[in-house]
């Protein structure tokens, strides 16, 4: 299971709307016959490739899949059944499909004879794919919000500069978050001081998420580099805002609410164009609307060992106003990353 897990892994950002899955069969002696992974959305399955990989062999075997098969027909066929017809006789899976449309593999297996097992390595494979997970069970897409600052929580000095902060270490492991996203997201304020690429660089064969531009009045320039064709770009703005300066640019046009556009209103948009998981790469004014919302599902902060005292902090405007407010984090990793430190954190009870 350990190695299903690794194998979906591999496709993290390049099957959305799908979820990433891996699978491993093998022989009635229980030795390794086949192997696959979902590579992208509309081509086969996880259970296919190992199945094709496989062949006669899987007849009398066991399938290790990190996602129950699912149980009905797409752009593809249900696994359920192709498992069946390959004569597996025992399926073991790490997490329950939670999509309401797929979700009964597990049950057609058995009713065909077929021996099932759940829950193998689940915190495991669950965490390999809480993006799509999490999008499926909130209607929204899974938010990683993304932040480096000093040890006294400074993202900037007090004359506003800030490159760079953090290590070249710590920016590299930032365009493995870029290319594990289905969206990377940041606000114009951002793009007007700093002009961000927002592409991945320095990842072998990425899938370039969609660059998502927050400028509620259209003020991004044209000659941002966030605009550039190095990957899509989608520059989200107000219902009446003056964008004949972009006339390439792909717009989403919102509504405001109190002058700005709403965190729900753009992941509902974005949801529906098929993303899945966004990373929040804005400012602080930003990520305190989205934190203000409740719409953070994970923090990975990437912290120096540097002091500046002075200077914009991480986070502003979340709406807490008082200790018993704030919002407490369960902390789920801790990592040395060249000199910096990365902390991921959840919300409690999340």
């Amino acid at each position: 299971m350990r190695r299903a897990i690794g194998l979906a892994a591999r496709a993290l950002g390049a099957t959305s709307p799908n979820p990433v899955v891996g699978c491993v069969v093998t022989d009635a002696s229980g030795h390794r016959v086949g192997e696959g992974y979902h590579r992208r959305a509309g081509g086969p399955h996880a259970e296919v490739h190992a199945l094709r990989e496989a062949g006669v062999l899987a007849r009398g075997g066991t399938a290790y899949v990190t996602l129950e098969p699912c149980d009905h027909t797409g752009r593809t066929g249900p696994c359920s059944q192709a498992l069946i017809e390959a004569g597996i006789s025992r399926v073991v899976y790490a997490v329950g499909d939670p999509n309401p449309q797929a979700t009964g593999g597990a049950d057609t297996l058995r009713a065909a004879g077929v021996e099932v097992e759940k829950g193998l390595l689940e915190a495991e494979a669950e965490a390999v794919n809480i993006a799509w997970l999490s999008s499926v069970r909130n209607g929204r897409p899974f938010v990683r919000w993304k932040y480096a600052a000093t040890l006294d929580g400074r993202t900037a000095a007090a004359d506003g500069t800030s490159r760079w902060i953090t290590s070249p270490e710590a920016r590299a492991d930032v365009h493995r978050l870029r290319a594990e996203a289905d969206a990377v997201l940041a606000g114009g304020g951002t793009l007007r001081a700093d002009d961000p690429h927002l592409a991945v660089r320095g990842v072998e064969g990425p899938t370039q998420p969609l660059r998502v531009v927050l400028d509620a009045r259209a003020e991004i320039p044209p000659t941002a580099r966030a605009l550039d064709d190095a990957a899509p770009t989608l520059v989200v703005v107000g219902e009446d805002a003056d964008a004949r300066h972009l006339p390439d640019a792909e717009l989403l046009r919102l509504p405001l609410r109190d002058g700005r556009i709403g965190v729900r209103d753009l992941l509902d948009a974005l949801h529906a164009r098929g993303v899945r998981s966004v990373l929040l790469e804005g400012g602080p004014t930003l990520a305190g609307s989205f934190v203000a919302a409740g719409a953070v599902d994970q923090v990975v902060g990437y912290l120096a060992p540097v002091l500046l005292g002075d200077g914009p902090q991480a986070l502003a405007g979340a709406g807490i106003g008082t200790i018993a407010e704030a919002l407490r984090l369960d902390i789920t990793e801790t990592v040395r990353i060249g000199p910096d430190l990365r902390i991921t954190a959840t919300p409690k009870g999340a």
